[in-house]
């Protein structure tokens, strides 16, 4: 079962994912193969991450989280954070230098407003 699904809003290059429970090594390799694709016909991304229902990483994805940002910070222009909970804010923060050229929390009640941002 895949944790990570691509939100029916993304158009472009603007693509959203919706992360669930736990997220394991393998649902890197969907996120890479769905980006990798989108980059064949864009030049940079703007990504959302909904994180709303996400619990967390197993250790053995911690790998491929950290190759997802050297692989791709570049090419990711701008970065939605959208959850709840503080740490998800912080994440926020870390995204900026290490996933994205920018990177911006929101709360869910403004997942709207996160997608407004990505489209400017």
């Amino acid at each position: 079962m895949t944790m990570i699904e691509k939100m029916i809003e993304s158009t472009g290059n603007i693509i959203g994912f919706k992360a669930v429970g736990n997220i394991q090594k393998e649902d890197y390799a969907q996120l890479t193969t769905e980006l990798e694709a989108a980059l064949t016909v864009v030049d940079s991304l703007r990504l959302l991450l909904d994180l709303a229902e996400f619990e967390g990483e197993e250790m053995k994805a911690w790998g491929a989280d950290l190759k997802f940002g050297h692989e791709f910070r570049k090419k990711i222009e701008k970065m939605a954070i959208v959850g709840d909970k503080k740490w998800q804010k912080w994440l926020a923060a870390l995204a900026d230098p290490f996933y994205a050229r920018e990177a911006q929390y929101f709360p869910t009640t403004e997942r709207d407003a996160a997608w407004a941002w990505l489209q400017s």
